[in-house]
């Protein structure tokens, strides 16, 4: 999302994803889909919440998305709601990837599924997960931030 102009409709948002994990950085990925799941999600029956991404033989993999099946078609046709799913990055961004995860323990996680010009694409992020005193503290600030906001309103 570099530039502005280019327009984009989010399909699915991951806001649990935020909350469990400290986002480190965020990496734009194609995914590899056939016909019926595309149509289902732009129907928008997608489902990010458990949804995690693995690199496997160079390879970028998105596991555990659910796509729900697409109705106005007969289920012999259908795709598996679950299936495993790869990524299309480029080879130096999986480089990246490799490094950080493997050495720094870190996860990858899906952010948002949108559409950018016709294509579905899924942001994916570097995450460190939260200890629980940490999701207390987020919980904190962000309440403050809210009476914060409560309070400039009445002035």
């Amino acid at each position: 999302m570099s530039e502005k102009s280019e327009s984009y409709k989010v399909i699915s948002d991951n806001r649990q994803a935020r909350y469990l994990y400290e986002i480190l950085e965020t990496f734009e990925a194609g995914v590899e889909l056939t016909g019926t799941e595309v149509k289902s999600i732009r129907a928008g029956r997608v489902n990010l919440q458990d949804g995690y991404a693995l690199i496997r033989d160079g390879e970028a993999w998105l596991i555990n998305v659910h796509i729900s099946p697409y109705n106005a078609s007969g289920q012999y046709f259908n795709h598996e709601p679950r299936r495993t799913r790869k990524l299309l990055l480029h080879r130096q961004e999986i480089r990246k990837l490799i490094g950080k995860v493997e050495q720094q323990g870190l996860t990858l996680v899906p952010l948002k599924m949108y559409l950018k010009r016709g294509w579905v694409k899924v942001s994916i992020a570097l995450g460190k997960g939260k200890k629980i005193h940490d999701k207390r503290e987020s919980l904190k600030k962000r309440q403050d931030q809210r009476d914060m906001q409560r309070a400039m309103k009445n002035y």
